[in-house]
């Protein structure tokens, strides 16, 4: 399987065919070029981790060749950004890993994912240089619920309950400077909503790809409950990294990076057009790629731990830096 040093120079690669971009091959590079036919990206198909294809695209078989010779997984999404289809590079045949999954009926692991994911919330608002002391009393809040959900013998739904109530502190909190409403997943009802949803996709996807490469069910989760079509361990272990997408579209408020006027309102939804798309997948993805290795080993620790039987506490965790900008 793929090592940490060989995935550190894996690429993730988008291409905007509504902007007139192409995809072509040369001596098993990838090239994607603009509508006057510059090249804007080059490199081996070696260094492809995911392609994401945004926009109308006709499947050719020298893609899906080339994506299972190299190994790369391929997303195809609308121009608005919300996935169609998704064909992965997996491992096939890990029946004695599917087999623990079936058999796995705690929810000791499921209690330090979401403690993980609060830590990870505490960490992005110490970041704040200026605290208000209601701030400061969620930080707290958000410590103490850190602790709380990893205490012994919590059912899944106590543990949903806890980081339901941390969540929703969190991100009041967070946006409290931008008429926060309230999280509202896929309504598109306000900007950060909207580009929340692009982030958690995008960032979905990349988890995706990583477990699926393990031979992991990813419809069989920890616990979030087996529903149809919901790849409910992705959504399960995506949630130590939301904060990056969140900490990505805070800093790009801060810095005046978001424009209403980029969004078309239709109906109270907040419609992000394919031509203003690209500029908020580069922001929220280069803070993605930022912490591109230690997603990586965070899914190949906790593929090791889980084949390995390891108590709950051996299992990976991923911190991100909480030290004030």
């Amino acid at each position: 399987m793929m090592s940490a040093r060989d995935f550190e120079f894996k690429q993730i690669a988008f291409v905007f065919t509504g902007e007139g971009e192409k995809i072509s091959f040369k001596n098993d590079n990838l090239l994607i070029a603009d509508a006057e036919g510059k090249i804007k990206h080059q490199s081996t198909c070696y260094r492809l981790f995911i392609l994401f294809i945004c926009g109308d695209y006709c499947l050719t078989t020298g893609l899906l060749d080339r994506s299972k010779k190299f190994g790369f997984s391929i997303v195809f999404m609308t121009p608005n950004l919300r996935v169609t289809a998704m064909l992965p590079s997996k491992a096939e045949g890990n029946v004695l890993l599917r087999k623990k999954q079936y058999e796995y009926a705690s929810a000791e692991i499921a209690a330090r994912v979401i403690s993980n994911k609060i830590h990870n919330q505490c960490a992005v608002l110490k970041k704040k240089r200026k605290k208000s002391e209601e701030e400061k009393e969620v930080i707290k809040k958000l410590e103490q619920f850190e602790k709380d959900v990893v205490m012994p013998g919590l059912s899944g739904q106590e543990i949903m309950g806890i980081e339901g109530i941390s969540a929703k502190l969190y991100f009041k909190s967070l946006f409290s400077d931008y008429g926060w409403k309230g999280r509202q997943p896929r309504t598109k009802s306000d900007v950060t909503n909207t580009l929340m949803d692009i982030g958690y996709t995008i960032l979905f996807n990349i988890v995706n790809a990583l477990l699926e490469m393990y031979g992991f069910d990813v419809y069989v989760g920890i616990l979030h409950t087996q529903f149809f079509h919901r790849k409910s361990l992705v959504c399960d272990l995506e949630e130590p990294f939301r904060p990056i997408v969140d900490a990505a579209i805070l800093k790009a408020l801060n810095l005046g990076q978001v424009n209403e006027r980029d969004f078309w309102k239709n109906q109270n939804q907040f419609i992000l057009p394919w031509k203003n798309s690209k500029k908020y997948v580069e922001l929220i993805l280069k803070a993605i790629m930022e912490y591109k290795n230690e997603i990586f080993i965070y899914i190949q620790s906790y593929y090791r731990s889980f084949m390995r039987d390891r108590a709950a506490e051996e299992f990976p965790l991923f911190e991100m830096c909480d030290t004030e900008e």
